[in-house]
Protein backbone atom coordinates (compact mmCIF):
# COMPACT_ATOMS: atom_id res chain seq x y z
CA UNK A 1 0.00 0.00 0.00
CA UNK A 2 1.36 3.13 -0.90
CA UNK A 3 0.67 5.20 2.10
CA UNK A 4 1.11 9.49 1.85
CA UNK A 5 1.49 12.47 4.07
CA UNK A 6 0.62 15.96 3.14
CA UNK A 7 1.09 18.67 4.71
CA UNK A 8 -0.42 21.89 4.34
CA UNK A 9 -3.29 19.67 3.43
CA UNK A 10 -6.19 22.24 4.01
CA UNK A 11 -4.55 24.67 2.13
CA UNK A 12 -4.62 26.11 -1.29
CA UNK A 13 -2.70 23.26 -3.17
CA UNK A 14 -3.38 20.59 -0.60
CA UNK A 15 -6.73 20.22 -0.46
CA UNK A 16 -7.38 19.89 -4.31
CA UNK A 17 -4.13 17.01 -4.39
CA UNK A 18 -6.27 14.89 -1.82
CA UNK A 19 -9.01 13.91 -4.23
CA UNK A 20 -6.38 12.41 -6.60
CA UNK A 21 -4.30 10.90 -4.44
CA UNK A 22 -7.13 8.59 -3.37
CA UNK A 23 -8.29 8.03 -7.16
CA UNK A 24 -4.81 6.86 -7.69
CA UNK A 25 -5.01 4.38 -5.02
CA UNK A 26 -2.94 5.96 -2.08
CA UNK A 27 -3.75 5.59 1.70
CA UNK A 28 -3.54 9.27 2.12
CA UNK A 29 -2.87 10.77 5.71
CA UNK A 30 -4.03 14.72 5.44
CA UNK A 31 -1.98 17.01 8.24
CA UNK A 32 -2.99 20.48 8.68
CA UNK A 33 -3.31 22.27 11.76
CA UNK A 34 -6.93 22.97 11.54
CA UNK A 35 -8.73 20.96 8.70
CA UNK A 36 -11.31 22.05 7.12
CA UNK A 37 -14.79 21.49 6.37
CA UNK A 38 -16.27 18.92 3.06
CA UNK A 39 -12.91 17.39 2.87
CA UNK A 40 -13.09 14.22 0.38
CA UNK A 41 -13.78 10.40 1.68
CA UNK A 42 -11.62 8.28 2.60
CA UNK A 43 -9.04 10.61 3.83
CA UNK A 44 -7.24 10.18 7.53
CA UNK A 45 -6.77 13.68 8.76
CA UNK A 46 -4.18 14.65 11.31
CA UNK A 47 -4.20 17.33 13.19
CA UNK A 48 -0.50 18.54 13.93
CA UNK A 49 1.85 21.69 13.36
CA UNK A 50 4.32 20.52 11.60
CA UNK A 51 6.57 23.39 13.50
CA UNK A 52 6.35 21.73 16.69
CA UNK A 53 9.38 19.75 16.71
CA UNK A 54 7.88 17.00 19.19
CA UNK A 55 4.26 17.17 17.72
CA UNK A 56 6.29 16.28 13.88
CA UNK A 57 8.38 13.60 15.56
CA UNK A 58 5.23 11.33 17.16
CA UNK A 59 3.17 11.95 13.65
CA UNK A 60 6.08 10.04 11.37
CA UNK A 61 6.54 7.80 13.52
CA UNK A 62 3.05 6.94 13.87
CA UNK A 63 2.02 7.42 10.10
CA UNK A 64 5.10 5.50 8.73
CA UNK A 65 4.57 7.09 5.13
CA UNK A 66 6.04 5.90 2.23
CA UNK A 67 5.66 9.07 0.44
CA UNK A 68 5.44 12.81 0.98
CA UNK A 69 4.04 15.70 -0.40
CA UNK A 70 5.18 19.02 1.84
CA UNK A 71 2.88 21.91 0.74
CA UNK A 72 2.86 23.38 4.40
CA UNK A 73 4.92 26.96 4.73
CA UNK A 74 3.74 30.61 5.51
CA UNK A 75 1.26 31.41 3.32
CA UNK A 76 -0.07 34.70 4.21
CA UNK A 77 -0.36 36.83 0.92
CA UNK A 78 1.44 40.21 1.28
CA UNK A 79 3.58 38.54 4.17
CA UNK A 80 4.95 35.71 3.52
CA UNK A 81 7.89 37.65 1.50
CA UNK A 82 9.62 38.50 4.33
CA UNK A 83 8.09 36.70 6.94
CA UNK A 84 11.08 35.79 9.61
CA UNK A 85 8.76 32.47 9.74
CA UNK A 86 10.60 31.02 6.51
CA UNK A 87 13.51 31.22 8.49
CA UNK A 88 11.66 28.17 10.99
CA UNK A 89 10.04 26.15 7.92
CA UNK A 90 13.36 25.88 6.48
CA UNK A 91 14.51 23.83 9.90
CA UNK A 92 11.26 21.72 10.49
CA UNK A 93 10.84 21.20 6.45
CA UNK A 94 14.66 19.30 7.00
CA UNK A 95 13.95 17.38 10.11
CA UNK A 96 10.39 16.25 8.15
CA UNK A 97 13.12 15.35 5.45
CA UNK A 98 15.04 13.39 8.29
CA UNK A 99 12.39 11.50 10.02
CA UNK A 100 10.57 10.75 6.81
CA UNK A 101 14.06 8.52 5.42
CA UNK A 102 14.65 7.24 9.13
CA UNK A 103 11.43 5.70 9.02
CA UNK A 104 11.68 3.80 5.48
CA UNK A 105 9.74 6.89 3.37
CA UNK A 106 10.25 6.08 -0.22
CA UNK A 107 9.24 9.05 -2.32
CA UNK A 108 9.22 12.81 -1.71
CA UNK A 109 8.47 15.90 -3.20
CA UNK A 110 8.47 19.21 -1.60
CA UNK A 111 6.78 22.55 -2.52
CA UNK A 112 9.43 25.24 -4.14
CA UNK A 113 8.30 28.70 -5.83
CA UNK A 114 9.55 30.47 -8.75
CA UNK A 115 10.92 32.65 -6.63
CA UNK A 116 13.39 30.77 -6.52
CA UNK A 117 15.04 32.12 -9.89
CA UNK A 118 16.44 35.42 -11.21
CA UNK A 119 13.40 37.15 -12.16
CA UNK A 120 16.15 39.52 -15.13
CA UNK A 121 15.95 36.69 -17.33
CA UNK A 122 13.74 36.14 -19.82
CA UNK A 123 12.58 32.29 -19.65
CA UNK A 124 13.04 30.60 -16.83
CA UNK A 125 14.32 27.00 -17.46
CA UNK A 126 15.00 24.34 -14.27
CA UNK A 127 18.49 23.87 -16.40
CA UNK A 128 19.58 27.36 -17.78
CA UNK A 129 17.99 30.01 -15.38
CA UNK A 130 20.58 31.17 -12.64
CA UNK A 131 18.99 30.76 -9.11
CA UNK A 132 18.84 34.19 -7.35
CA UNK A 133 16.17 34.79 -5.06
CA UNK A 134 15.51 38.56 -4.47
CA UNK A 135 13.32 37.46 -1.08
CA UNK A 136 13.56 35.78 2.14
CA UNK A 137 10.93 33.73 0.76
CA UNK A 138 12.44 32.57 -2.30
CA UNK A 139 15.93 32.50 -0.43
CA UNK A 140 14.83 30.15 2.25
CA UNK A 141 12.76 27.97 -0.48
CA UNK A 142 15.76 27.87 -2.60
CA UNK A 143 18.56 27.14 0.52
CA UNK A 144 15.84 23.73 1.66
CA UNK A 145 16.14 22.90 -2.17
CA UNK A 146 20.04 22.87 -1.91
CA UNK A 147 20.37 20.92 1.37
CA UNK A 148 17.88 18.49 0.25
CA UNK A 149 19.68 17.57 -2.63
CA UNK A 150 23.14 17.45 -1.11
CA UNK A 151 21.71 15.22 1.24
CA UNK A 152 20.04 12.99 -1.12
CA UNK A 153 23.21 12.76 -3.27
CA UNK A 154 24.93 10.62 -0.37
CA UNK A 155 21.57 8.87 0.73
CA UNK A 156 20.14 7.88 -2.88
CA UNK A 157 16.63 9.22 -1.63
CA UNK A 158 13.83 9.91 -4.22
CA UNK A 159 12.89 13.51 -4.36
CA UNK A 160 11.78 16.20 -6.09
CA UNK A 161 10.51 19.79 -6.12
CA UNK A 162 7.82 21.67 -7.87
CA UNK A 163 8.47 24.84 -8.29
CA UNK A 164 5.09 26.95 -8.49
CA UNK A 165 4.08 30.07 -10.53
CA UNK A 166 1.09 32.02 -10.85
CA UNK A 167 -1.88 29.65 -9.91
CA UNK A 168 -5.83 30.43 -9.59
CA UNK A 169 -9.09 28.97 -9.04
CA UNK A 170 -11.50 27.76 -6.26
CA UNK A 171 -11.03 28.42 -2.46
CA UNK A 172 -7.76 31.27 -3.16
CA UNK A 173 -7.41 33.39 -1.05
CA UNK A 174 -10.06 36.30 -1.18
CA UNK A 175 -6.76 38.92 -1.11
CA UNK A 176 -5.16 37.45 -4.10
CA UNK A 177 -5.86 38.27 -8.12
CA UNK A 178 -8.37 36.59 -9.53
CA UNK A 179 -10.58 36.23 -6.11
CA UNK A 180 -10.50 40.07 -5.08
CA UNK A 181 -11.56 40.84 -8.85
CA UNK A 182 -14.00 38.54 -9.10
CA UNK A 183 -15.96 39.09 -6.13
CA UNK A 184 -15.83 42.95 -6.25
CA UNK A 185 -17.81 42.58 -9.60
CA UNK A 186 -20.00 39.72 -8.63
CA UNK A 187 -20.46 42.66 -6.01
CA UNK A 188 -21.08 45.07 -7.91
CA UNK A 189 -18.13 47.46 -7.20
CA UNK A 190 -14.78 48.44 -9.16
CA UNK A 191 -12.31 46.71 -9.72
CA UNK A 192 -8.92 48.60 -9.12
CA UNK A 193 -5.95 47.07 -10.86
CA UNK A 194 -2.65 47.69 -12.13
CA UNK A 195 -1.37 48.36 -15.32
CA UNK A 196 -1.64 44.64 -16.08
CA UNK A 197 0.53 44.29 -18.83
CA UNK A 198 2.82 42.14 -16.57
CA UNK A 199 2.94 38.65 -18.00
CA UNK A 200 2.86 35.96 -16.06
CA UNK A 201 2.07 31.93 -16.60
CA UNK A 202 -1.15 31.23 -15.05
CA UNK A 203 -2.44 27.64 -13.93
CA UNK A 204 -5.90 25.91 -12.87
CA UNK A 205 -4.69 25.29 -9.09
CA UNK A 206 -6.50 21.52 -9.86
CA UNK A 207 -3.93 20.84 -12.57
CA UNK A 208 -1.28 22.59 -10.27
CA UNK A 209 -2.03 19.78 -7.78
CA UNK A 210 -2.32 17.08 -10.33
CA UNK A 211 0.77 17.53 -11.58
CA UNK A 212 2.44 17.63 -7.81
CA UNK A 213 0.66 13.58 -7.42
CA UNK A 214 1.85 12.76 -10.87
CA UNK A 215 5.68 13.89 -10.06
CA UNK A 216 5.17 11.95 -6.64
CA UNK A 217 4.57 9.03 -9.16
CA UNK A 218 7.61 9.49 -11.38
CA UNK A 219 11.36 8.51 -10.78
CA UNK A 220 12.08 12.13 -11.47
CA UNK A 221 14.53 13.76 -9.56
CA UNK A 222 15.36 17.25 -9.12
CA UNK A 223 13.42 20.39 -9.99
CA UNK A 224 10.25 21.07 -12.02
CA UNK A 225 8.33 24.25 -13.08
CA UNK A 226 4.44 23.91 -11.91
CA UNK A 227 3.52 25.58 -14.98
CA UNK A 228 1.25 25.65 -18.14
CA UNK A 229 3.78 27.34 -20.67
CA UNK A 230 1.15 29.69 -21.69
CA UNK A 231 2.33 32.94 -20.99
CA UNK A 232 -0.55 35.68 -20.67
CA UNK A 233 -0.34 39.50 -19.43
CA UNK A 234 -2.39 40.11 -16.31
CA UNK A 235 -4.94 42.71 -18.05
CA UNK A 236 -5.79 40.10 -20.05
CA UNK A 237 -7.18 37.57 -17.13
CA UNK A 238 -8.65 40.64 -15.44
CA UNK A 239 -10.45 41.85 -18.74
CA UNK A 240 -11.96 37.78 -19.47
CA UNK A 241 -13.12 38.04 -15.97
CA UNK A 242 -14.42 40.73 -16.40
CA UNK A 243 -16.20 40.02 -19.61
CA UNK A 244 -17.64 36.48 -18.10
CA UNK A 245 -19.67 38.46 -15.56
CA UNK A 246 -20.60 40.82 -17.85
CA UNK A 247 -19.57 43.79 -15.94
CA UNK A 248 -15.75 45.11 -18.18
CA UNK A 249 -17.32 48.60 -16.79
CA UNK A 250 -15.84 48.42 -13.20
CA UNK A 251 -12.52 47.38 -14.32
CA UNK A 252 -10.24 50.07 -13.11
CA UNK A 253 -6.93 49.33 -14.85
CA UNK A 254 -3.87 51.49 -13.65
CA UNK A 255 -5.94 52.81 -10.46
CA UNK A 256 -3.01 50.82 -8.62
CA UNK A 257 0.83 51.65 -8.89
CA UNK A 258 2.76 49.05 -9.91
CA UNK A 259 5.89 48.53 -7.31
CA UNK A 260 8.86 49.21 -9.18
CA UNK A 261 10.72 46.01 -8.67
CA UNK A 262 7.76 44.17 -10.16
CA UNK A 263 9.45 42.12 -13.00
CA UNK A 264 7.53 42.45 -16.77
CA UNK A 265 7.84 39.09 -17.53
CA UNK A 266 7.81 36.01 -15.85
CA UNK A 267 7.90 33.02 -18.51
CA UNK A 268 8.00 29.42 -17.58
CA UNK A 269 9.44 26.75 -19.69
CA UNK A 270 7.61 23.63 -18.32
CA UNK A 271 9.13 20.60 -20.98
CA UNK A 272 10.61 18.63 -17.74
CA UNK A 273 6.80 18.86 -16.47
CA UNK A 274 5.23 17.99 -20.02
CA UNK A 275 7.51 15.59 -21.89
CA UNK A 276 9.69 14.02 -18.51
CA UNK A 277 6.47 13.31 -16.45
CA UNK A 278 4.08 13.66 -19.10
CA UNK A 279 1.82 15.67 -17.26
CA UNK A 280 -0.99 17.45 -19.34
CA UNK A 281 -3.19 19.93 -17.49
CA UNK A 282 -7.19 19.71 -17.69
CA UNK A 283 -7.75 23.36 -17.81
CA UNK A 284 -6.97 25.95 -20.24
CA UNK A 285 -7.50 29.48 -19.19
CA UNK A 286 -10.82 30.16 -20.49
CA UNK A 287 -12.44 26.95 -18.50
CA UNK A 288 -10.54 27.20 -15.49
CA UNK A 289 -11.81 30.94 -15.00
CA UNK A 290 -15.51 29.31 -15.91
CA UNK A 291 -15.05 26.97 -13.24
CA UNK A 292 -14.04 29.43 -10.98
CA UNK A 293 -16.14 31.87 -11.52
CA UNK A 294 -18.77 29.82 -11.22
CA UNK A 295 -17.06 28.45 -7.96
CA UNK A 296 -17.26 31.54 -6.42
CA UNK A 297 -20.70 32.57 -7.72
CA UNK A 298 -22.40 29.29 -6.19
CA UNK A 299 -20.15 28.56 -3.40
CA UNK A 300 -18.03 30.84 -1.75
CA UNK A 301 -19.89 34.59 -2.47
CA UNK A 302 -23.02 34.01 -0.80
CA UNK A 303 -21.75 32.72 2.39
CA UNK A 304 -19.49 36.12 2.05
CA UNK A 305 -22.74 38.54 1.11
CA UNK A 306 -23.99 36.57 4.26
CA UNK A 307 -21.79 37.33 7.21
Amino acid sequence: MKRVLVTGASGFIGRHALPELVNRGFEVHAVSRSPGANQPQNVHWRRCDILDDAAQAHLIQDVRPSHLLHFAWCATPGVFWTAPENLDWVAASLRLYRRFLEQGGERMVFAGTCAEYDWSQDILSETKTPLAPSTLYGTAKNSLRSLIESASEQTNASWAWGRIFFLYGPHEDPARLAPSVIANLLNGREANCSHGRQIRDFMHVEDVARAFVSILESDFSGAVNIASGNPVAIRDVVNQIARKIGRPDLVKLGAIPTASNDPPRLLASNDILSDTIGFQPKYDLDTGLNETIDWWRLDAFPRLTES
